[in-house]
């Protein structure tokens, strides 16, 4: 007996899919999809937009500058690059902070992950689940929930710009620590706006929880930063749901990159296996313990559960990290006390350097080879889009197939949506999806 999606394979016509630039992403991308009866065929999610080499500008120049070049690669997650530059170095000098430089730290995450998951989730991703074109549109509509995300958004923003020194590439991270540190008293006056943000982003998850879900479960190999104590930010072992336990100066012995023809960014797997997942499900999948107490009641009020293997429910699991980044902001506002001195001194030498931290969108790894002069030999950065891409494609491959009968508006809607899922970077690796489909 054929199953009714084999009945319509049969009766459907090929036909190619293409997406020639894809909207509310970041970065310049396409998507091609040939459809023959009712199966992908091919499936290429095409990043045209050109190399930035960031890699190359960072070799001949100090340590010192590594923090500020690596901001700019990204102007929505530019901490996190910058954390991983700083981690890497310090790790390859030695170099030991003070706790209360580390809290800061963790503070200014708290930030980029409250601006950034906020974009996402109101901004490019709830219109697809919504049915509007944008957020513009979307707002005629539903102006209150639009004027809370800018608020929500800001309050991030409110954070880095404290902290980090400026809301777009900060510039108050060094490596050791920070230029300056800021008083107690100009934490506390941000307090009662991260307490409002985090009622704010309750409500964030709840709202993104009405959203209507198509039935696509996917066996992920989740990889992702795990700490002992905490949910992870900028430190941690590299672990995966399938074997995977590593320390961050391991990654390049069980990870590799590859060129594929038809993008400008590398494809990442796993050393003898394929694709893997990294972002807010595998981070909620592998950390779900380190959650706060109000975060596993609102997922479990959802009905989320303690594990997440539907992408298109990422938008939920981006609320449930938002309203973490809130309480933790809380947290380490109210047991704050101004380091002795805002950074450490950093004796450089001759060494190698490496380490993870979780960007929005997943984790991004930093190598770095250093002269005794302290200038950079060699950087190695592995932007989470570019690891998420096969894992992208492959969801592809599977998802059409349960669309492949609609018209090719409507196909080419869904397949966006689905590479939103990613929240995919594709800059680092805010436009959307050229979709090119080919039936036959």
């Amino acid at each position: 007996m054929l199953s009714r999606l084999e009945k319509k394979a049969k009766q459907m016509k090929s036909k190619t899919i293409k997406v020639d630039y894809m909207a509310r992403v970041e970065g310049e991308g396409a998507l091609y999809l040939k459809i023959k009866q009712g199966k992908v065929e091919d499936v290429k999610l095409k990043i045209f937009e050109p190399p930035r080499f960031f890699e190359a500008f960072l070799r001949g120049r100090s340590y010192k500058e590594a923090p500020d070049i690596t901001a700019r690669i990204c102007g929505i997650c530019p901490v996190a690059y910058q954390m991983s530059a700083v981690h890497a170095i310090e790790y390859a000098f030695e170099t030991k902070i003070s706790p209360e430089v580390r809290e800061l730290r963790r503070l200014l995450y708290c930030g980029e992950w409250i601006e950034s998951h906020t974009l996402h989730l109101y901004m490019l991703h709830a219109p697809d689940f919504l049915g509007y074109d944008d957020v513009v549109q979307m707002s005629k509509d539903h102006p209150e929930i639009v004027k809370k995300a800018l608020r929500l958004k800001k309050t991030g923003n409110d954070i880095m710009n404290l902290v980090g020194g400026r809301e777009i590439h900060p510039i108050n991270v060094k490596v050791g620590g920070f230029y300056k540190t800021p008083a107690k008293k100009e934490l506390m006056a941000m307090y009662d706006n991260i307490k409002w943000a985090r009622d704010a982003a309750i409500d964030t998850v709840r709202f993104a929880a009405t959203f209507q879900f198509p039935d696509f479960v996917q066996d992920y190999e989740c990889v992702s930063l795990v700490h002992p104590d905490e949910y992870p930010f900028n430190e941690g072992r590299i672990i995966s749901n399938k074997g995977v336990d590593i320390h961050p100066n391991q990654y390049d012995y069980f990870f590799r990159e590859e060129h594929v023809e038809h993008s400008h960014a590398l494809h990442s797997r796993i050393r003898e296996r394929d694709n893997y997942l990294v972002g807010p499900i595998a981070r909620y999948n592998l950390n779900y313990d380190k959650l706060t107490n109000t975060c596993k009641e609102v997922a479990a009020e959802i009905g989320l559960g303690t594990e997440c293997c539907n992408p298109f429910k990422s938008i939920i699991i981006r609320g449930i990290e938002t309203l973490y980044s809130c309480e933790e902001a809380l947290r380490i506002i109210e047991n704050y006390e101004q380091p002795e001195f805002p950074a450490v001194e950093v004796e450089p030498k001759e060494a190698a350097g490496y380490a993870c931290t979780e960007a929005p969108r997943g984790m991004i790894y930093h190598s770095y080879r250093i002269g005794s002069d302290g200038l950079i030999e060699d950087a190695k950065i592995v932007p989470p889009t570019s690891q998420n891409q096969k894992t992208i494609e492959n969801d592809l491959r599977n998802f059409v197939p349960m669309y492949a009968d609609l018209p090719d508006k409507d196909l080419v809607w869904k397949c966006e949506q689905a590479v939103r899922n990613y929240d995919p970077c594709i800059s680092c690796a805010t436009h959307f999806l050229k979709l090119n489909i080919v039936r036959e």
